[in-house]
């Protein structure tokens, strides 16, 4: 899934404020910092993200909560919520 615009602006857990212009996620445990790819199952488009917040909460089934940029380069913003892999790239 990926953040609504309302949230721009509002503190992340990691302190930043939210931007949907930049790369970001959020993840339950990955350190902030992390770096990571995220790929559709379905048609293997990916793009790199910096993980600098904690979630996805209420849905056990998802594992990563995307920037709006980031979901707009995984083309899911009509979807919503699309099937991903996750493969972790660099560790702060």
């Amino acid at each position: 899934s990926y953040y609504s615009d309302t949230l721009a602006g509002n503190p992340t857990a990691s302190g930043e404020p939210y931007d949907p212009a930049a790369l970001t996620a959020a993840h339950r445990t990955l350190p902030f910092g992390t770096r990571v790819r995220v790929t559709r199952l379905d048609d293997e488009r990916s793009v790199e993200v910096r993980i600098n917040d904690r979630g996805p909460f209420g849905r056990r089934d998802r594992i990563i909560d995307l920037s709006r940029a980031a979901a707009e380069r995984l083309g899911m913003i009509r979807a919503g919520v699309i099937r991903v892999r996750i493969e972790v790239l660099e560790l702060p």
